[in-house]
């Protein structure tokens, strides 16, 4: 019996229904991973849950605080200025110096004055003497009551005369009008002066008037009464307290603050008026829901977190009220004990799988 060898293509034929199967079972392959991608990517990396550190979404206090600038001032504060022009005749008083209200300060030269008081006293005399005469001849009639009334308003005239001249020469006394420290002299005995020369200065710094600018936000917070906290670079150590006296009725139109006066004691003389002073204030805005600020993920005009429920993110819009160096105060889209993805927000999808490895709590 003769045996045949295979043909050629009957070997080609059978290398193709060889390789056939081959590529059917290789494509098919690649379909069902394509198909499989969208779970690849919801549970991260060969098929793992995407790592990620997440913060609990709790309530914080809030306290704002800012730090106003102020200038320090006498609590009472005046020019030493005569009212009348005279020669001095005498200092009473040295530089520096605590004087008491009422204590004498300058005494001028009043020989003019004082001789001009002596002349309207003999005129009143003269005036109310003649007056006096003629009202006793009022009964008989031997005078008339029109001349009676001129005779009184020349004895009234004389009267307002000494009164003007007691006041000139009380205005040669310079006195203290209140208790304080005065300043440097500024004239000498002999030296001429008028209504604008300034002899010195008195200051009453028992306590200071320290007036600053708060924003118009802080409104609600500056109440009279309420203490404060200032500190001078003079005295970097020392921390002066005092009270809020009065706020200002108007808001200035371009800084949009308000000035406001405190009282600050300074029994010891330490502060000076013209100062430069700073003053801490605090406004507690009470409890509110806070996250971390690297939690957010902004989308255009949106802004968005990712909530861990049942290890899987879910992707949330929410709102802020404000941005506070850290964290973030939120407005609506959250509840309190819940759990946000912190760090790793970029690794993640909504619907994703997640697992916590970490903490980011506030």
């Amino acid at each position: 019996m003769k045996s045949f060898a295979p043909s050629k293509l009957t070997n080609k034929n059978a290398l193709m229904s060889i390789r056939f199967p081959l590529i059917a079972s290789v494509l098919l392959a690649c379909l069902v991973a394509c198909d499989d991608k969208p779970a690849e990517n919801a549970r991260g990396a060969w098929g793992a849950p995407a790592r990620v550190i997440t913060a609990e979404v709790k309530l914080e206090p809030i306290v704002d605080e800012i730090q106003a600038i102020g200038t320090a001032g006498a609590n009472e504060s005046i020019e030493i200025q005569p009212r009348v022009a005279s020669v001095i005749e005498r200092v009473a008083f040295e530089e520096g110096q605590i004087v008491q209200k009422g204590d004498l300060l300058i005494e001028l030269e009043n020989s003019e004055i004082v001789a001009g008081l002596a002349l309207a006293r003999a005129s009143l005399s003269e005036s109310r003497s003649l007056y006096d005469r003629s009202k006793s001849l009022e009964s008989a009639q031997a005078i008339s009551a029109s001349n009676l009334e001129t005779l009184l308003a020349q004895v009234r005239v004389d009267e307002a005369q000494v009164q003007a001249a007691r006041a000139r020469l009380a205005n040669t006394r310079i006195l203290a009008p209140f208790a304080g420290r005065v300043g440097l002299r500024r004239v000498s005995p002999g030296g001429f002066v008028n209504n604008a020369t300034v002899i010195t200065t008195l200051d009453d710094v028992s306590q200071i008037k320290l007036d600053f600018s708060v924003p118009e936000t802080f409104l609600t917070v500056v109440v009279e009464g309420m203490r404060i906290k200032a500190r001078s670079v003079v005295f970097p150590d020392r921390i002066f307290e005092g009270t809020v006296t009065s706020i200002d009725t108007r808001l200035d139109p371009v800084s949009r603050a308000v000035r406001v006066r405190a009282i600050i004691p300074n029994d010891d003389g330490g502060l000076k008026p013209g100062m430069f002073m700073t003053v801490d204030l605090q406004r507690d805005r009470g409890e509110v829901l806070v996250v971390p600020e690297q939690s957010i993920v902004p989308e255009g005009t949106t802004q968005y977190v990712y909530v861990v429920n049942d290890a899987r993110a879910e992707k949330r819009a929410v709102s802020i009220e404000r941005r506070i160096p850290g964290f973030v105060v939120i407005g609506d889209g959250l509840n309190i004990g819940e759990r946000v993805i912190a760090e790793g927000t970029g690794k993640v999808r909504d619907g994703s799988e997640v697992e916590e490895v970490g903490n980011a709590d506030l």
